[in-house]
């Protein structure tokens, strides 16, 4: 499997900057909780859909503790200034939905530094290879019903949304290969200049029935 624990791939940015990308790992939890506070208020609510401003240790393991097969994760890595340690700068992900094993929820987030350089495009592009590898042949996401530049780069690529109560909009997208290769394909190009390139929850919602005593 060639996306397996250890794989790894280099990139150059389109400003020169180069770029590790591998599978997250338990031991990320720090740096992904530093990747958290790079980001800003509207890119945490665009991401998380809600105004959180920490990530609970239980949140944070299971953004983490991934199994690799039907939750995959890989965080993309550049050194930092004194060449010391890696500093993390996005992470993509997908989890398989109960039921539907071939369709999974893929969320990709760029901290708001590295946006518009082109990272989002390898991050998703990885994505979309490691769940082909695994047998996952639909993306399903959810973008902020108020998120006009996401909302419009979806319907240029003629994806159907379906709007939901809660504010959002669900959708999916094939990612096998044949008669929707060349929407996939523009999708990757377009979404490279996007700020949060795509948007799924992809953490445990609370129960409906949660605040109930």
């Amino acid at each position: 499997m060639r996306f397996g624990p250890g794989f790894s791939e280099r990139h150059v940015l389109s400003d020169g900057t180069c770029v590790t990308i591998r599978p997250v790992e338990p031991g990320d939890g720090g740096e992904i909780l530093r990747q958290f506070h790079r980001m800003s208020p509207d890119s945490r609510y665009r991401r998380f859909f809600s105004g959180i401003t920490e990530l609970s240790p239980e949140l944070l393991r299971y953004l983490t503790v991934v199994d690799g097969v039907d939750h995959f994760a890989v965080v993309a890595l550049v050194d930092s200034l004194d060449l010391k340690d890696d500093m993390g700068v996005g992470v993509a992900r997908f989890v398989r939905l109960p039921g539907e094993k071939e369709v999974a929820e893929a969320a990709v987030t760029v901290v708001d530094d590295y946006q518009g350089r082109g990272l989002g495009r390898h991050l998703l592009m990885t994505l979309v290879l490691a769940a082909q590898e695994r047998g996952v042949r639909k993306f399903r996401g959810e973008v902020l019903a108020s998120n006009e530049p996401m909302r419009k780069l979806l319907e240029e690529n003629g994806v159907v949304g379906t709007p939901a109560a809660d504010g959002t909009i669900a959708f999916d997208v094939p990612i096998d290969t044949g008669e929707h290769q060349s929407t996939l394909r523009k999708l990757l190009h377009d979404t490279a200049a996007s700020l949060i390139v795509w948007l799924g929850r992809l953490y445990p919602r609370p129960r409906a029935d949660s605040g109930r005593t």
